[in-house]
C-alpha cells in the first residue's frame, strides 16, 4: 500500500538523541514502504533544543525532490509585531520549491494576530499548514474556538491539526489537563475533533506522534468507525525525531478491522489531495 508520511523530520532536533541526516532518512522511509515524506523545519524554541531551518530544509530536499517535500516557517514573533509582514519571506521560500508552513509550534494563542497574519499569507501562496496544539504551543480553550476562528477566517487555507490539545478532543469528555497529556479513558462519541473535521472542508487530521497513536488505541471500540466516518480527512504521518526512534502506527492500522480502501486514503490520498505528487 503505497505511504506519503505527513510529517517528518531531519537534522538534530534533542539534545540528548541521535539526529537524522537525510540518507537516514530515505533508508527508514525504504524500510517502512514509505514513498514519500513531508519535510519539516523548526523555527520556534518551544518545543525541540535545536532548530532545523526552512533554508536547511529546502537544501537537503532539493536532490531527492521525487522523496521529501520540504515545508518552510517563519516565527511570527520577528520583528515589530504591528509591521512585521511574512509574506514576502514566505514568497521567496516558495519560488525555491517549498510546498507547505509547519511545524507551526510557537508559544502563541493559535489565534494571536502575529499568528493570523501566517495564516494570510499561506492561503494567499497556497500553502498548507501544519499546526501542533498543546498547552503551550498555538494553544487554545476547552473546545477549540480558536482554531474554529482560524477556519471561518481562512476558508481557502488548508489546516492540518496535530498534538496533544487536538487529539484530546476526540472525546467529548475532554478535561483541562488532558491539553498536555495522554488521556486512556474510552473516548465519550461527539468530540469536537470531529465535530470540526466534518464541518469544515479545509480542516485536516494529522495521526502522527503519541499524540495521535494514544487517541486511537485509548478505545478500540470506537477507532474502526471513527476511522470510518473519517476516512477523506485523516493523514498517516511518523513525527520522525530521532534515528532509531520506533513508529508503531503504520502496524496498528494495517491491522485494525478497517477496509483497504479506508487505509489507502489515510495513507496516501489524502495526502495528494493536498499536495499532489
Amino acid at each position: 500500500m503505497r505511504k506519503i508520511d505527513v510529517h517528518i523530520h531531519i537534522g538534530k532536533l534533542l539534545y540528548s538523541r541521535p539526529g537524522l541526516r537525510v540518507r537516514d532518512l530515505l533508508n527508514w522511509m525504504d524500510t517502512q514502504d514509505i514513498e514519500i515524506a513531508w519535510v519539516q523545519a523548526i523555527e520556534n524554541p518551544e518545543e525541540v533544543d535545536y532548530y532545523v531551518t526552512s533554508e536547511r530544509v529546502l537544501r537537503s530536499c532539493r536532490s531527492h525532490a521525487d522523496r521529501l517535500i520540504p515545508f518552510c516557517n517563519v516565527d511570527p514573533r520577528r520583528g515589530d509585531p504591528n509591521s512585521f509582514d511574512p509574506l514576502p519571506i514566505l514568497s521567496r521560500f516558495v519560488k525555491r520549491g517549498a510546498r507547505g508552513f509547519g511545524e507551526m509550534l510557537a508559544g502563541l494563542a493559535i489565534d494571536d494576530p502575529r499568528q493570523m497574519k501566517l495564516y494570510a499569507a499561506c492561503q494567499e501562496l497556497g500553502l498548507p499548514v501544519l499546526i501542533h496544539i498543546d498547552r503551550y504551543r498555538n494553544w487554545d480553550a476547552l473546545g477549540l474556538p480558536g482554531l474554529e476562528k482560524v477556519l471561518r477566517t481562512f476558508p481557502n487555507l488548508t489546516v492540518i491539526a496535530h498534538a496533544l490539545h487536538w487529539w484530546s478532543e476526540i472525546s467529548a469528555d475532554v478535561q483541562d489537563t488532558d491539553r498536555f497529556d495522554y488521556p486512556r479513558r474510552p473516548v465519550v462519541p461527539g468530540g469536537r475533533a470531529e465535530f470540526l473535521l466534518r464541518t469544515y472542508p479545509n480542516l485536516f487530521a494529522d495521526l502522527s506522534a503519541q499524540s495521535g497513536f494514544n487517541a486511537l488505541t485509548r478505545d478500540l471500540n470506537f477507532t474502526p468507525d471513527f476511522l470510518r466516518r473519517n476516512q477523506e480527512k485523516l493523514l498517516f504521518g511518523s513525527d520522525l525525531v530521532f534515528r532509531g526512534q520506533t513508529i508503531p502506527l503504520p502496524r496498528f492500522l494495517e491491522a485494525l478491522p478497517v477496509e483497504k480502501s479506508v487505509l489507502e486514503k489515510i495513507f496516501a490520498r489524502n495526502a495528494q489531495k493536498i499536495i499532489s505528487v
